[in-house]
C-alpha cells in the first residue's frame, strides 16, 4: 500500500493544483518511484489510498499496467488518519480474509531501499524499518532494542531511531477497528506493548519530502 491521500499542506503552494505524489524530482512523479522499485521487487497489486485531487491522481495511475502492476485505488472523501485509511482499505490488501503481511510505504518519502528485503519478514503485529534521526526529528521515534524488537523511547537501553515510513502488517492488526480518523501511533504504541513489533536500521539513502525546499534537495540529488 502506498499512502497517498495527505493535502500536502507543508507543500504549498506546489500543492495548490498538483496531489503532493505527483510532484516532480529527478524527471519523475514521486510515486512513480515506488511503485518502479516496488514492481522490480515482485509486487504486483498495489493499493493507494487518495483524497487531495484525487481525480488527478487516478487518472495518472491508470490501472497499473504501464508499470506492469495492478493498482487499486482507495479513495477517501477527506484525508484519514494513516490508521483509518488502511483500516478503509484492508478489504483490498487482504482479499481472501487471511492474515498474510502486507507491505505500506509512505508517499511522501523517497530512498533506494530494497522493497523486496521485506518479502521474507513475517511479523508478530509489524515490523518498522527505521533511519538514524534526520535534522527535522532529532529525537527520534523509538528505540530498536534486544533482537530487534522495539521500545517506547523512555528507559530503552538502546539508542532511538525515526520511523522511516516503510512497514510490514498483519491485517489482524487491524480488525475491529472502524474506519474513521485513527492515527497509526496508538497501534504501533499497543503493539510496543505487547513485543510484538520489530524493526531494523537502514542506512541508506532517504528523503521526507516535508518542504519545498526538501523536495529541490531531492531533485538536485537526483540530478548528480
Amino acid at each position: 500500500m502506498i499512502l497517498a491521500a495527505g493535502l500536502g499542506t507543508r507543500m504549498r503552494p506546489l500543492t495548490d493544483h498538483t496531489p503532493k505524489p505527483l510532484l516532480r524530482a529527478g524527471g519523475k512523479a514521486l510515486i512513480d518511484y515506488h511503485i518502479e522499485k516496488l514492481a522490480a521487487a515482485g509486487i504486483c497489486n498495489i493499493v493507494v489510498n487518495c483524497s487531495w485531487l484525487a481525480d488527478q491522481l487516478e487518472e495518472y495511475l491508470g490501472d497499473g499496467s504501464r508499470y506492469g502492476v495492478r493498482i487499486f485505488v482507495s479513495r477517501e472523501e477527506e484525508p484519514l488518519e494513516t490508521g483509518g485509511g488502511i483500516v478503509q482499505a484492508l478489504p483490498l490488501l487482504c482479499e481472501d480474509g487471511g492474515d498474510d503481511p502486507f507491505l505500506v510505504v509512505n508517499g511522501d518519502i523517497w530512498t533506494d531501499f530494497d522493497f523486496a528485503s521485506l518479502r521474507d519478514i513475517h511479523p508478530v503485529a509489524g515490523h518498522l524499518v527505521m533511519i538514524k534521526n534526520p535534522p527535522h526529528n532529532p529525537q527520534g521515534d523509538f528505540a530498536l532494542g534486544e533482537n530487534n524488537v522495539l521500545a517506547e523511547k523512555a528507559g530503552a537501553n538502546e539508542g532511538t531511531y525515526t520511523f522511516s515510513g516503510i512497514s510490514v502488517w498483519r491485517p489482524s492488526v487491524f480488525s475491529g477497528f472502524v474506519c474513521g480518523k485513527r492515527a497509526l501511533k496508538p497501534i504501533m504504541d499497543a503493539a510496543i506493548a505487547n513485543k510484538a513489533l520489530s524493526g531494523q536500521l537502514y542506512e541508506g539513502h532517504w528523503w521526507d519530502i516535508g518542504t519545498p525546499e526538501r523536495l529541490a534537495a531531492l531533485d538536485a540529488f537526483l540530478a548528480l
